[in-house]
C-alpha cells in the first residue's frame, strides 16, 4: 500500500476508534485489548496508531516489566488485575498473561507446575472478566523469522530504539520453532 493510501485508511480507522471510544465512555464499557506476538511483530506500532487520537484520560497502555520478587510470590494473574479497565476506559495490553504460555515456557522462566496452574486458571479468569462486563479483544501479530531478524538488526543499529532490544532476542530467534 502506498503512503497516501495508508494515511487515508489510517485516518478513517482512527475516526472510527474515536467514535467507539465516545460510545464506550457514554455507555461505561470496559475495553481490554490484548496484543500478542513475537518480538518485532509490530505490537508497539499498532498500539501507537490506535491510541494516537484517543482521550488520554480514558486510555491506558499496560506493558508490565519483569515481575518483582514480591510479584513472583503472588498468584500469577494477580499482577494484571490492578491494571484492568474501569467503566469508560480502554486498556491496551502490550503482551499479557499469555507470556506464561509462550515466552516463559520456551525460555525456561516458569516451571511445569506453573504452566499447569496457568492453563487451569486462565480460562476461568477470562470468563470472570467477560462476566463482569469487560469487552476483551485479542490480537495476534505474526512475523516471519526472516523479517524478525531484519527488524531486530535495524533496532540494534538505531539509538532511538535501544529500549526495544534485549540480550534475549538472539536466544528467542534460536528457539523460533519451540514457540
Amino acid at each position: 500500500m502506498d503512503n497516501d493510501a495508508y494515511e487515508a485508511e489510517l485516518r478513517q480507522l482512527q475516526i472510527a476508534m474515536i467514535r467507539t471510544q465516545q460510545l464506550a465512555i457514554k455507555d461505561g464499557w470496559k475495553v481490554l485489548a490484548i496484543f500478542e506476538g513475537r518480538d518485532a511483530a509490530g505490537k508497539d506500532g499498532a498500539i501507537e496508531r490506535i491510541i494516537a487520537p484517543l482521550s488520554r484520560r480514558e486510555t491506558r497502555v499496560m506493558a508490565l516489566p519483569k515481575p518483582s520478587d514480591r510479584e513472583r510470590s503472588q498468584w500469577f494473574l494477580q499482577r494484571y488485575a490492578a491494571h484492568l479497565p474501569a467503566a469508560g476506559e480502554f486498556v491496551l495490553c502490550n503482551r499479557s498473561w499469555y507470556n506464561r504460555a509462550g515466552v516463559e515456557r520456551v525460555m525456561g522462566f516458569s516451571t511445569a507446575e506453573e504452566q499447569e496452574e496457568f492453563l487451569r486458571d486462565v480460562p476461568a479468569f477470562e470468563q470472570m472478566l467477560v462476566a463482569s462486563g469487560m469487552r476483551v479483544l485479542k490480537f495476534w501479530l505474526d512475523i516471519s523469522a526472516e523479517e524478525q531478524a531484519k527488524r531486530l538488526e535495524a533496532r540494534r543499529k538505531d539509538p532511538l530504539k535501544m529500549f526495544k532490544t534485549s540480550p534475549l532476542d538472539e536466544v528467542a530467534q534460536a528457539k523460533w520453532n519451540d514457540y
